[in-house]
């Protein structure tokens, strides 16, 4: 079982669905790379208050060195969102770390150049999506973002250079941004110093825990180049007055990349508060809660992953 999927929790519980339609998005460095849409299910309630609910990009994780958009552990939160009325879209993305080794703060290239593939095949996607808006039933107005480890790394990622108009948005309509973030385990890489936004981000969403030792929490940082964990962004948010919610998984090191199952009421709470009604609805929350099994996978570091 690959590193970042393992939970006993999902695995427990795998569900039989299956992807409404799979499509090709692009063709990138000899790689296909295609999009799974899992549908709201027949019955299911998707509208609040009148107005439709976001579709829902994911991301996997994996190290940037592993993963599948579909693994059989993602399945039953594929299924639950799709149940409560909501659209996902599963995507793959070219896996830049693959082969890197002695990944770390002062040989931090090779990190920059995947977050830069990533970053790059997540607007590919999301330009597949809106070119086709119509025909799939998705709203180019209301697409959420979520991922997971690395794929929260990416969607920070992309929320950050959006808010900055850096080139790489260039793929985008003019003026577009996400709905909203859902970061699990996520930061952001910057080599201009402490990320800052030139327009207000997303209602974002942020997951970790306070022992991740892979992805930070906090920050690591030399000279101008900084990797902001959710607890330094969540402190700009705040001093910056925009909308987000944080939920501070005390002692609990990176399984909390894989509590989507776990969090869901949380997530559909920030999704219908935040995000469709549009409310500033500011959590910080610590949490303490030993339910949350702590895998030897949770405890990986770099040095684990890029020997």
């Amino acid at each position: 079982m690959p590193l970042f999927f393992y939970t006993p929790e999902l695995e427990a519980q795998t569900p039989a669905i299956e992807p409404s339609g799979v499509f090709l998005y692009a063709q990138k460095d000899g790689q296909d790379l295609s999009l799974s849409i899992y549908d709201p299910a027949p019955g299911s309630e998707t509208r609040l208050d009148g107005k439709t609910k976001p579709t829902i990009i994911f991301i996997f994780g994996g190290g940037f060195i592993e993963g599948e958009r579909d693994h059989a552990s993602y399945l039953p939160w594929y299924k639950r969102l799709s149940e409560s009325g909501y659209r996902v879209v599963s995507i793959d993305y070219r896996l830049g770390l693959r082969g890197v080794t002695n990944l770390g703060l002062f040989n931090n290239r090779p990190l920059e150049h995947a977050l830069r593939l990533s970053v790059d095949d997540l607007f590919s996607a999301t330009a597949f999506l809106l070119a086709n808006a119509e025909e799939l039933g998705i709203e180019p107005d209301n697409i959420v973002v979520s991922g997971s480890s690395a794929g929260a790394m990416t969607s920070l990622q992309a929320e950050w250079e959006i808010c900055n108009h850096m080139p790489s948005t260039a793929k985008l309509p003019e003026g577009f941004n996400y709905a909203g973030i859902l970061s699990f385990s996520g930061a952001i890489f910057s080599r201009i110093g402490l990320p800052s936004f030139h327009r207000d981000p997303a209602p974002t969403l942020f997951f970790h825990g306070t022992a991740d030792k892979l992805v930070p929490y906090k920050q690591l940082a030399f000279l101008r180049t900084h990797f902001t964990g959710s607890d330094r962004l969540s402190r700009i948010f705040s001093r910056k007055g925009y909308n987000y919610c944080i939920y501070r998984f005390q002692g609990n090191a990176h399984e909390i990349a894989a509590s989507m199952m776990h969090n869901f009421d949380r997530e559909i709470e920030f999704l219908e508060s935040n995000v469709i009604r549009g409310e500033k609805r500011i959590v910080d929350l610590v949490v303490d809660d030993p339910s949350i099994e702590k895998p030897d996978w949770g405890k990986a570091t770099t040095k684990d992953l890029y020997k």
